[in-house]
């Protein structure tokens, strides 16, 4: 273990945040996302929900201030609700981070764009919808 780092961010996980150059993506992906099938290099954080995950993963990178959108959630489909989660990543996000600029692609485009994506981080997060793409920006 390491002082100040969140238990919850593995070896692994914190190696792959150390490799990531400024505007690499990595996905924090809810329990149904196909991580396997779109991910490049997949993390298990089992048992960890996606608020946790957001919380611990933004307290290490920053999101890139150059990007029109620097927070990329998975689009409801057919009328489905806003989920109710997306408050608590707003809320996680704003709070760890002043330059939040949010966006939505389509299902099927978040999955391509997810597997461009540096990495993918496959939560037990049991929300739907409950996916995002987040672009690291430049540590100062």
């Amino acid at each position: 273990m390491l002082k100040g780092i969140s238990k919850i961010i593995s070896p692994s996980l914190l190696k792959i945040l150390s490799e990531m150059g400024h505007g690499d993506e990595i996905v924090i992906a809810d329990g149904n996302f196909p991580s396997e099938t779109n991910g490049k290099r997949v993390v298990r954080a089992d048992g960890i929900g996606g608020v946790e995950m957001l919380k611990a993963v933004l307290s290490l990178i920053p999101l890139d201030t150059y990007a029109n959108e620097n927070f990329m959630l998975m689009q409801t489909t057919q009328g489905d609700p806003t989920p109710t989660i997306w408050e608590e990543y707003f809320a996680v996000a704003n709070e760890k981070d002043d330059n939040v600029r949010i966006g939505e692609l389509e299902r099927f485009a978040f999955y391509e764009r997810a597997k461009n994506a540096y990495a993918v981080i496959a939560t037990s997060e049991e929300a739907v919808y409950a996916n995002i793409i987040i672009k690291k920006g430049v540590i100062n």
